[in-house]
């Protein structure tokens, strides 16, 4: 007995000299794999099984990943089945939409257009000889369908790039919600308010109360 309880501590005693923590270039001793070590192809690996060596495979032609069938043709493409733009954002425009569309317009759109949307972006100050972005605010745009500003963003217009593959499909609905709102800020009229709204301001005598007055 006394025999056995020497030989375990001379044991354990080495298990605890291999913790010692000294770097080695070997790999360790793994008494438990637990999925360390996988029969895998890392990213731009060759695999000879295949003919052009290439392990990164393109899908089978004529499937589609799944959640990725698109069958909407408003909301992927902007588009009626007749293939007309579609005249509203086909989504429920919340204020978290909003929100996300102000984020997204400041990071993509600001930059060219604006803050307020009028084509003033920081870029179009300066002598760097870009083409005058357009203001949302002129009548061509106001009246523009929702679907014609997806597409825009999608797919570019003139000097505007494509930002197809930045902008996901949801994020461009977003922007053009915001670019709606941004629209309402600079023509906004009386008539837009709610009753009981357009009656407070009535009784405060603010300027839409004259603007109604007047009329």
């Amino acid at each position: 007995m006394q025999r056995l309880f020497t030989t375990g501590l001379v044991v354990l005693a080495l298990l605890l000299a291999g913790c010692r923590g000294t770097q080695s270039d070997n790999p360790p001793f793994h008494m438990n794999l637990d999925m360390d070590f996988q029969q895998k192809f890392g990213p731009q690996e060759a695999n000879p099984f295949f003919e052009d060596n290439a392990a990164m495979r393109t899908p089978v032609p004529g499937t589609v990943p799944r959640g990725e069938l698109r069958d909407s043709s408003a909301l992927y493409r902007a588009r009626t089945e007749a293939g007309e733009y579609v005249e509203e954002i086909p989504i429920a425009v919340t204020r978290n939409v909003l929100k996300r569309g102000q984020d997204r317009y400041d990071v993509h759109c600001s930059v060219c257009h604006g803050k307020s949307g009028a084509g003033n972006g920081i870029i179009m100050r300066g002598d760097y000889g870009y083409t005058p972005a357009s203001s949302y605010h002129i009548d061509r745009l106001r009246n523009a369908p929702d679907g014609y500003l997806y597409d825009v963003i999608a797919n570019g217009v003139r000097n505007m790039p494509a930002y197809g593959q930045k902008v996901p499909v949801m994020d461009r609905w977003a922007i053009v919600a915001y670019i709606r709102a941004l629209q309402r800020s600079q023509n906004a009229s009386p008539d837009d308010l709610p009753a009981d709204a357009l009656s407070q301001l009535k009784e405060d005598g603010g300027p839409a109360a004259k603007q109604t007055g007047a009329e």
